[in-house]
């Protein structure tokens, strides 16, 4: 029995925060034996025609990938199958991977979505920053929300709602007239 959830991650593991996709299959994986889900995961340094075969016959999509564009620590969006400039490249987008999928084998598509974790530096090289290693932690606490309810009505529900920013810490006086620091 195959299924029916697809976690499709890609990114350069050598290119700084363009590991977070690697960096979060590997954990997400873990997580989701621990809560007792049968989730297929995909990995990959990008989206490709041929994901199309892993997304057949699945009823849930998960696409996650670094983005130097979405506010920390993440953003969690539906994704409409669609073509887009990437519809005919070796590098496609989700919305168009799921339009070729359903133009290739004309079945029902998964309802997917988008897991953008924020990334600052993608240097050849780099190991993931600090700040994406926070983003990451953030986005698969996410991720075990997304396994407690795992129908497209219960994820369709989480995308409507704004990923939590980002933790600031909290300052604090040490004492009366004294410096101000982080807890």
């Amino acid at each position: 029995m195959t299924s029916r959830i697809v976690v499709l991650a890609w990114g350069n593991p050598s290119r700084g925060d363009d590991a977070l996709g690697p960096e979060f299959l590997t954990r997400a994986e873990r997580r989701a034996r621990r809560a007792g889900r049968r989730v297929e995961f995909v990995t990959d340094f990008q989206l490709q025609p041929e994901h199309g075969l892993d997304l057949v016959g699945r009823d849930l999509a998960l696409f996650v990938d670094a983005s130097a564009t979405v506010p920390p620590p993440f953003r969690f969006t539906e994704v409409a199958p669609g073509r887009d400039r990437t519809f005919t490249t070796h590098a496609m987008s989700p919305g168009a991977l799921l339009a070729a999928c359903a133009a290739a084998f004309l079945s029902p598509l998964p309802e997917g979505f988008l897991l953008a974790i924020r990334g600052d530096r993608f240097e050849l090289g780099e190991g993931l920053s600090v700040a994406a290693r926070h983003h990451l932690e953030r986005a698969l606490a996410h991720f075990d929300a997304l396994l407690h309810v795992p129908t497209t009505a219960g994820w369709l529900a989480a995308a409507r709602n704004p990923a939590p920013r980002a933790a600031r810490p909290t300052v604090r006086k040490a004492h009366p007239g004294g410096p101000r620091v982080p807890r």
